[in-house]
């Protein structure tokens, strides 16, 4: 009986956090300190993702782990670049939103291979944060070979909060979009990384913006989320998914950037490169993310785009087929999930300070900015 109280304390606990608008870090702080009431565990570690290609967009860690990123890289090319039922792009997918896993089960290489030698935990407890098929980020908690192993209802417990985790994520996407990036633009930058998995070359200006990644521009070894791209290319290369990797990342100056990695082949046969490309995410890129942050209904995302395209109320009911009543009732549904009172606030906030300033500027020779 203590132990459904506590569950269920821990339960409405994490929805008044995940509701209360707070910024990442404190969102998965304060939740990750009430599951602990309920869940028990050494370490963990969070970790966000652009919901479209679900590869790494940043990492919190809690417990033991923190401050500790000498094994990131080694983790992202596991991760991201090999198979196993138990990884999170699999998870991600999966029914049930949770899973926990033991180091006596010999087909998870990552715990036998990687975190018991590494860190010495023996039990894993995974949950992928869900909302409406969208995955916005995920955890992993672990406990030592000593400790007891996470249990049905544990592990049940967390796949309870999955929906609840994955308000708080988007909320606190969206606590950042009134942030004017303080980086100024300086064009796309490239990375490439040898067959060694380490970074080989980079162009001017790769360092500034690994720095954004909170990446130093001195390491060669491609940490986080520079890691999962290379995974997900060698899987690509590899013919196991279909197309190349990429990913939305907010930058610690506010700044949006979008990322890109590619196999590279060579005349001579050499093989085994992947290169990277890093550069300013334009509106295209990112409406749909932040779109799909506000949570809106199918119906209402469809208005959205049409009031970003400058359609006016009827033009949009034509286009809908519906009655301007209608279009005019998922238009204030929107703007109280978007936090605006008008259409003009509506698109500020889906474009934001990054790209509203430039508008009427001079365009550069690509089409975009200077």
């Amino acid at each position: 009986m203590r132990s459904a109280l506590t569950a269920e304390r821990v339960r409405t606990d994490v929805d008044v956090v995940a509701r209360a608008g707070l910024d990442l870090e404190s969102f998965l702080a304060e939740s990750l300190a009430s599951i602990g009431r309920a869940v028990p565990h050494l370490a963990a570690c969070m970790g966000t993702v652009d919901p479209a290609s679900l590869l790494l967009t940043g990492t919190l860690k809690f417990g033991d782990l923190h401050g500790r990123d000498e094994h990131d890289h080694e983790w992202g090319l596991l991760e991201y670049g090999g198979r196993e039922e138990t990884a999170f792009l699999e998870l991600a997918h999966r029914a049930v939103p949770a899973v926990a896993v033991r180091a006596t089960d010999p087909a998870s290489v990552r715990l036998n291979e990687f975190m018991l030698p590494r860190y010495n935990y023996a039990d894993e407890l995974r949950l992928v944060m869900r909302s409406r098929g969208q995955v916005w980020g995920m955890v992993a908690m672990f406990r030592g070979p000593d400790d007891a192993p996470f249990s049905h209802d544990e592990t049940a417990l967390m796949a309870s909060l999955s929906e609840t985790m994955s308000i708080g994520m988007r909320l606190g996407l969206l606590s950042r979009l009134s942030e004017a990036p303080d980086m100024a633009p300086c064009g796309p930058a490239v990375v490439v990384v040898g067959p060694d998995d380490q970074i080989s070359s980079m162009s001017a200006g790769a360092g500034d913006r690994l720095a954004e990644l909170k990446i130093s521009a001195h390491q060669t070894e491609p940490t986080g989320i520079v890691a999962s791209l290379v995974g997900s290319a060698r899987r690509f290369a590899r013919g196991e998914v279909s197309h190349p990797p990429s990913t939305r990342v907010r930058a610690r100056s506010g700044m949006w950037l979008v990322m890109h990695a590619s196999p590279m082949s060579g005349r001579d046969g050499h093989v085994g490169d992947v290169v990277i490309t890093i550069d300013e995410a334009r509106p295209p890129e990112i409406v749909p993310l932040v779109v799909a942050a506000f949570d809106l209904t199918e119906r209402e995302r469809e208005v959205t785009e049409k009031v970003l395209r400058g359609l006016d109320t009827r033009e949009i009911a034509s286009a809908l087929h519906l009655s301007t009543y209608t279009v005019q009732d998922h238009l204030k549904s929107v703007f109280e999930k978007a936090s605006v009172r008008s259409r003009r606030e509506l698109v500020s906030r889906i474009y934001f300070d990054q790209y509203v300033p430039r508008m009427g500027t001079e365009v550069g020779h690509t089409g975009w900015y200077a």
